[in-house]
């Protein structure tokens, strides 16, 4: 068999044992098949990577995680071809590999399949499979062999072979993502790397990806596994290296580590939340959720907010905490349970019964969801107030800009005047004008959704304030974030989705490792040492 051919049989015979993992180490070439060394990069100011040294060897799979903002994804692009690496080296095998592409990674045998499927919806699975890389025979695609070799990757993956000619655009989000693996496997890679693989997959898809990386692992392909899902790391990988603020913290064995010790070289000094505030109120809910659930998204979530409390739902990336958000809002109709606001059950089947039942959001992604690009401050910060800002139907534009004007200044929107266009506006002031135009309404429950994604520093302080302010006021605020600071910082008590349901939930106080950990997988808790105050 040649070096990178693996087949189905040895997909089925591999399990996630310990001792397998020590058979793949021993049987691991000791020279690295991939090393970085030295590798630094910037943008601007800001030094994304610091000297970042790493290595995978051939048959293993190296695990690399951090929080958001630690570096990985700068990592992974500069691996793949994306960017170029500011200094440092990378070999692969006993080559240096330059100054490259993403075309050139993959002529070498670097295959990467990113969290979000990079897919032509259009075409059909084996169009995608094959696009820019077709089988030839005597010129002519070879429309049989492509067909042959993609079913037999389907059926490593456990996949139904039938799915060849179905339109990608017709499949579920899992399946996509299992169809980029077959891709990137098809190709017979040296290195594979997996960016966040199982964030959009459920448990049997979960299963199958872990199956096929096991035979990646035994046919020689070193796998670098990027995951915040310890547990995950815990059951496949060999090594893990922890990427903290850009630099190399640790690289440890799996099989001598423990998911809190993965969590705390993570988060450095437990970082915990800030007594500076008054204490928590307490007394009756303004807002009560009762088993909610949408689809498979997530489900029985449950969990009650007191007027002027801030309830944090951190989660990791496809823990059902976006989506949690999007629900409380009518984007994603539940499907199961209840929200009542005020004593009164809110049906939310639109944002309309949202807003009509005094519920606000701030949504994630600003560019698709928050702003109208090409109109001005005063136009997006009054959108959800026309009711109050029209006559009939005409609008009242003095109002608007008085309105634009009073919330500009009071979140300090940087900007000449409010008929300034807002995409001219930098990220942090273009998310202050969305969440002026929620504090706008004067919500009783205001829902925040990655509330300073993006943002500088001082944006993010001046946001954070405000949102303060809002519960000072008697508003019940929840914010979800996939920030383990953010959610610390904001949080009078902190909530935490895994596996699309609430899986513990802590009060103000707890160290950021004990959540991390929650989060992450380890639900057994743990003495954490040093701490650090946000202030």
């Amino acid at each position: 068999m040649k070096p990178n051919e693996y087949t189905i049989e040895q997909a089925e015979d591999a399990s996630m044992t310990p001792p397998q993992h020590e058979a793949a180490r021993d049987s691991a070439s000791e020279r690295a098949l991939l090393r970085l060394s030295g590798i630094q990069k910037a943008y601007g100011g800001v030094r994304a990577l610091r000297g970042v040294d790493f290595e995978v060897r051939s048959g293993e799979v190296h695990a690399l995680v951090g929080e958001n903002g630690a570096g990985k994804s700068t990592l992974i692009r500069i691996v793949s071809g994306a960017e170029t690496p500011d200094a440092g080296s990378i070999e692969l095998g006993d080559t240096p590999l330059g100054k490259g592409s993403t075309v050139a990674a993959l002529d070498v045998g670097i295959a990467t399949v990113y969290q979000e499927p990079q897919l032509f919806a259009e075409l059909t699975v084996v169009e995608n499979v094959y696009i820019g890389r077709e089988l030839r025979t005597r010129g002519r695609v070879d429309w049989r062999r492509q067909r042959a070799e993609a079913e037999a990757a389907f059926q490593l993956l456990g996949m139904d072979t039938r799915i060849a000619d179905v339109r990608a655009g017709d499949l579920r989000v899992a399946e996509q993502q299992l169809v980029s693996i077959a891709k990137a496997l098809i190709r017979k890679p040296r290195v594979l790397i997996l960016d966040e693989p199982s964030a959009i997959l459920v448990d049997h898809d979960i299963e199958l990806l872990f199956k096929a990386i096991q035979a990646s692992r035994r046919a020689g392909v070193g796998v670098i596994y990027i995951s915040h899902r310890l547990d995950e790391i815990k059951r496949i990988a060999d090594h893990v290296t922890v990427l903290r603020d850009g630099e190399v913290v640790a690289t440890r064995d799996v099989a001598a580590t423990t998911i809190r010790e993965i969590a705390r070289l993570m988060v450095g000094k437990q970082v915990v939340t800030s007594d500076r505030r008054r204490e928590a109120p307490s007394g009756e809910a303004l807002l009560k959720v009762a088993g909610l659930g949408y689809r498979s998204a997530f489900r029985d979530v449950t969990f009650d907010v007191s007027a002027g409390e801030i309830v944090a739902v951190y989660g990791l990336v496809g823990s059902g905490n976006d989506e949690l958000a999007q629900s409380l809002f009518g984007i994603l109709p539940p499907t199961a349970g209840t929200v009542t606001v005020n004593g009164r059950r809110v049906p939310l089947r639109s944002p309309r019964d949202a807003q009509n039942a005094g519920i606000g959001l701030v949504p994630a992604n600003r560019k698709l969801q928050g702003v109208f690009g090409d109109k001005s401050i005063a136009f997006n910060l009054g959108l959800s107030s026309l009711s109050r800002l029209s006559r009939f139907t005409w609008v009242k534009r003095r109002s608007e800009r008085r309105l634009a004007e009073t919330y500009m200044a009071r979140l300090a929107v940087k900007a000449p005047d409010s008929a300034t266009p807002i995409a001219s506006l930098s990220g942090g002031n273009q998310q202050k004008v969305v969440i002026g135009r929620q504090l706008a309404t004067h919500p009783r429950v205001l829902v925040l959704q990655e509330p300073t994604q993006g943002v500088d520093v001082g944006a993010k302080a001046e946001i954070h304030r405000r949102v303060f302010d809002l519960a000072a006021t008697g508003s019940a605020v929840v914010a979800s974030s996939t920030d383990l600071e953010e959610a610390l910082t904001l949080a009078d008590r902190l909530i935490v989705m895994r596996n699309r349901t609430v899986a513990a939930s802590f009060e103000r106080g707890t160290p950021g490792v004990d959540v991390l950990a929650a989060a992450a997988g380890d639900l057994d808790g743990g003495a954490a040492d040093e701490t650090e105050v946000v202030s």
